[in-house]
């Protein structure tokens, strides 16, 4: 029985600490981990973008034996989808359109010059 009292005092010094420190240091802290956290999911995107365009044409390149070609061209490719799908997820994140409208028109949402 003598853990009693350290257990209250423990208590009382973290509800005092909490109200020290505020709400906002803990939504400050899941704001940034949340900001991380779509800026890699960015990147992502871009590098996925990236290598699958860059294994579609090494692929057709080891078939038709057009060594640098395609790669060339599919990794260009695989880097305008990834642009693209970032732009998306930039808008979405934005909160302008719905994920779905973001991927299919990339201006779509965008305020215009007046706005």
């Amino acid at each position: 029985m003598s853990d009693d009292p350290d257990a209250e005092r423990l208590r009382a010094l973290e509800a005092r600490i909490a109200a020290a420190k505020g709400p906002e240091a803990r939504h400050h802290m899941d704001e940034h981990h949340s900001q991380a956290q779509l800026a890699w999911r960015m990147v992502i995107e871009l590098v996925a973008g990236l290598g699958i365009g860059f294994g579609i044409g090494y692929g057709i390149d080891a078939v038709l034996g057009t060594t640098p070609w395609f790669m060339v061209i599919f990794v260009l490719l695989g880097f305008a989808a990834g642009v693209k799908t970032m732009i998306g997820s930039a808008k979405e994140i934005q909160g302008r359109i719905s994920a779905a409208d973001a991927l299919k028109e990339p201006g779509a949402g965008a305020p215009k010059d007046g706005e």
